[in-house]
Order: C-alpha cells, then structure tokens, then sequence
C-alpha cells in the first residue's frame, strides 16, 4: 500500500513495504512499487465503511514501475485490513493499468462486527 509522500516523509518508513521486503527475502518475489498515492487522505481511523470508500476513491494512480505489471497476477500487502476499502482501490487501479488478477495479503484483519457488542458492553458496565 503505498503512503503519500508527505506521510511517509513525516513517518520515516512505509510499514506494508517492509512486509513486502521481508516476504520477498523469504520467497524470491519481487517487489515492485507499481502504485502511487496520487493525493493525501484523511486518516481511515473512525470512519464509516462508505466515508472510507470516499476517503480513497481515486487515491490510487499506477507508477511507473506499473507497465511492468500488465498481465501479471499481483500479490498486495497491507498490514491492516478493516474494510477492504484501501485494498480495494489500490485493486481497482493495479486492473486499469493491466493486472491480471490482484490478491491481498495482510497481517491483521479488523473484525468491525464487534464494534457493536464492545460498545455495548462498554455501556452496560458504565
């Protein structure tokens, strides 16, 4: 997933690179940054599901490094998965430039369903 260059900047590292890196040492993949955050968006943190898919849409163009990925099966990391919105238009925008097939892989997945029964819990305590 890329980050903005102000974010990352700011950041120091962009954490779903350093996944993509170490898979790579371990299975010979290459990485190719084949994406770029065209625009800087909101923090995905405490959005609705359709604010999120707001938030990226059109966020997402191909890099240069993209030509090289027409008709390949791409693998995408990202470190967190909430809604899939981000996952979804980086997606999107690996299939314009000629992607084959996009797959994600990603080291955690939020169970938003939960969020109700948390809340509820939080409020029946209180």
């Amino acid at each position: 997933m890329p980050l903005h260059w102000w974010r990352q900047w700011r950041r120091g590292f962009n954490q779903s690179e350093l996944l993509a890196r170490a898979l790579s040492s371990r299975t010979g993949l290459p990485v190719v940054a084949g994406l770029r955050r065209e625009r800087s968006t909101s923090a995905q943190a405490g959005l609705s599901n359709q604010a999120r898919r707001q938030n990226v849409a059109r966020a997402f163009l191909p890099a240069r490094a993209a030509r090289r990925l027409a008709g390949k099966r791409i693998l995408l990391i990202d470190d967190v998965l909430t809604t899939g919105a981000t996952a979804s238009a980086c997606a999107r925008a690996l299939k314009r430039a000629g992607a084959e097939r996009v797959a994600v892989l990603t080291v955690a997945r939020v169970d938003r369903r939960l969020d109700g029964v948390a809340k509820a819990k939080v409020r029946g305590a209180s």
